[in-house]
C-alpha cells in the first residue's frame, strides 16, 4: 500500500493535514473521501486500518483533518488548539471538503492519473461528518455516491431542545467534556449563527430530499449517542437511500482511541465490508 501525506490550506487560511492511501497497480481506481465526526480526527482509533482495507479493495482512500477540528499539524492526534475547535462551523467544514475535492479533481494531488479515477468519487462521513457529507453531496455533482456511519439527522443537534441554549447565547460559549482527555472543549456561538444564516442549505432534511446519488446509511442499533432512528429518519426523507443496521454496534462501531489492535473491530470490519461492496456496485 502506498500512502501520500499532504498539507492543504483551507479557504480560511488555516492549514490542515491529509493522507491518501491506495495500492499502486496501474489501474484507475474510484476515490473515497472520509470526513471524521465531532471531537474526531483523521487518525482517530482505527481509521487508518479502515483506510488500508479500502486501499486493498481497490480504492483510493482520502482522509483529512477538518481545519478547525482542534488538532494541529504539529500535534495531529491531540486537541492542541481548543480555540480553533471552538470556532469551527459547518461552513468551514464544507469549505475544507470542497478544497479536498477540488485538489483531487483538478489533478493537484501526488497520485498518478493512471491510479485514480476522479469521475468515480464517493464521500464517507462518521457521525456529524456524516451529516456534512450528505449536505455536500446534495449540492455537488462531482460526488457520485455517499455513505454515512452513525450519521446525525440534524445539524442543529447541539442546541435544539437544549434548555442551556439561552445561557449559551448570553455568554457566547458553552463547554463540552472530552471524556478521553478530560478537556473542557469550548463551543462558541459561531456554529449556531452559521447554521441559522445558511438555511435551508444546512438543513439535512432538505439535503436528503435533493440528493440524487446512491446513498447507504450504516448505523448500529446500540448507538447511545445518535440512536438508530436517525438513519430511518434520513431514509424517510429519501426513500431511495439504503439503511444497514448492524446489531449490537455502538456509535464508534466497537473502536476506541487509541486503537492498538492489528485488526479492525468486528463491527467496523462489517461496516467497511458493506461499504466496499456498495461502492463496487454503484461506482462500477
Amino acid at each position: 500500500m502506498t500512502t501520500h501525506h499532504a498539507i492543504l490550506n483551507s479557504p480560511s487560511g488555516r492549514p490542515f493535514a491529509l493522507d491518501i492511501s491506495f495500492t499502486a497497480d496501474g489501474q484507475a481506481k474510484p476515490v473515497v473521501i472520509f470526513l471524521h465526526g465531532f471531537k474526531g480526527f483523521k487518525d482517530w482509533g482505527c481509521w487508518n486500518l479502515m483506510a488500508g482495507a479500502f486501499a486493498e479493495a481497490g480504492f483510493v482512500f482520502v482522509k483529512f483533518n477538518a481545519s478547525h477540528n482542534g488538532v494541529t499539524i504539529e500535534n495531529p492526534t491531540e486537541f492542541a488548539d481548543l480555540e480553533a475547535f471552538g470556532h469551527n462551523t459547518y461552513s468551514l467544514e464544507l469549505a475544507d471538503l470542497d478544497a479536498v475535492l477540488s485538489w483531487l479533481t483538478e489533478g493537484r494531488s501526488p497520485v498518478p492519473a493512471d491510479e485514480m479515477d476522479v469521475s468515480r468519487l464517493a464521500l464517507l462521513g462518521h457521525s456529524r461528518g456524516g451529516g456534512v457529507v450528505l449536505v455536500q453531496s446534495a449540492m455537488d455533482e462531482r460526488v457520485k455516491a455517499v455513505i454515512t456511519l452513525a450519521a446525525v439527522s440534524n445539524l442543529a443537534f447541539m442546541w435544539e431542545g437544549n434548555p442551556a441554549l439561552e445561557l449559551w447565547k448570553e455568554t457566547g460559549v458553552t463547554h463540552i467534556l472530552n471524556a478521553r482527555t478530560g478537556q473542557q472543549m469550548p463551543v462558541y456561538l459561531d456554529v449556531y449563527e452559521d447554521y441559522q444564516a445558511r438555511q435551508p442549505q444546512l438543513n439535512i432534511a432538505d439535503a436528503m430530499q435533493r440528493l440524487t446519488q446512491p446513498c447507504l446509511l450504516i448505523h448500529g442499533d446500540a448507538d447511545a449517542s445518535i440512536p438508530v432512528q436517525a438513519a430511518h429518519q434520513l431514509q424517510a426523507w429519501n426513500p431511495s437511500a439504503e439503511v444497514l443496521v448492524l446489531p449490537g454496534a455502538d456509535h464508534v462501531f466497537g473502536a476506541q482511541n487509541p486503537w492498538t489492535e492489528a485488526e479492525l473491530p468486528p463491527h467496523t470490519q462489517q461496516a467497511t465490508e458493506f461499504a466496499i461492496a456498495f461502492l463496487m456496485d454503484v461506482l462500477s
